[in-house]
């Protein structure tokens, strides 16, 4: 059911909105504008779920999925952006990248990002080899920034109804590439220019928790 949510998210905005309300030239849509339609399904298809069960395994499952979407895409896919503007400033310096060079800044950043609650395996420092974003042009960071315009989004359905959503199709998917992403997520309410949506996410993230913790009690 939440692939189907995801996979929704850029055919429905293409197809149905930005196909038939743009010009061909603006009639497709970025990357970025991809992942925050399809996380933001999943994000409604979620919080539906969560709102229409009393089952109280049920409701744990539900939030444990959602709680393991933050530290994945938010702050593991953050952690994945610095190490390739480490390595790419390293290179702009003239400097060479080598691969001990590479293993040091990788495990470096796992040691900030995870600190001391977890026991990092020594073969951590290897995994940037096996990741294949890395291999692209700065690719990552469009996943944690999507992933919280969706969340920010998906509160706004939520809270307000009808003009939210008003403003998230005409303002947002019907949008295709006729503006940047960041324009196009102002008209439908959401400013990435700013940290809200991050520290909103940050602070569902936070409220999850509190709930299953209430859950296991």
């Amino acid at each position: 059911m939440f692939t189907l949510a995801h996979e929704m998210g850029p055919r429905y905005t293409f197809l149905s909105l930005s196909n038939k309300n743009q010009p061909v030239v603006y009639s497709d849509y970025v990357i970025f504008v991809a992942e925050v339609a399809s996380t933001c399904n999943e994000a409604l298809l979620m919080q539906y779920l969560l709102a229409h069960t009393d089952d109280k395994k049920e409701k744990a499952y539900l939030i444990n999925y959602f709680l393991e979407q933050f530290p994945t895409t938010l702050y593991r896919q953050t952690m994945f952006a610095e190490f390739e503007l480490k390595c790419s400033e390293i290179c702009a310096s003239g400097d060479t990248l080598t691969a001990d060079k590479l293993c040091e800044i990788y495990g470096d950043l796992n040691k900030l990002y995870f600190g001391d609650g977890i026991v990092l395996d020594e073969d951590i420092k290897m995994e940037w080899a096996r990741i294949p974003h890395f291999y692209y042009d700065f690719y990552v960071y469009q996943y944690a920034t999507g992933y919280s315009a969706a969340i920010a989004l998906s509160q706004r359905i939520l809270k307000e109804g009808a003009p939210a959503v008003k403003d998230y199709i005409e303002g947002f998917l019907m949008g295709g590439c006729s503006a940047d992403p960041i324009t196009l997520l102002k008209n439908a309410g959401v400013d990435m220019s700013t940290t809200k949506p991050v520290t909103d996410a940050l602070a569902l993230f936070g409220d999850l928790i509190k709930q299953m913790d209430e859950l296991g009690k």
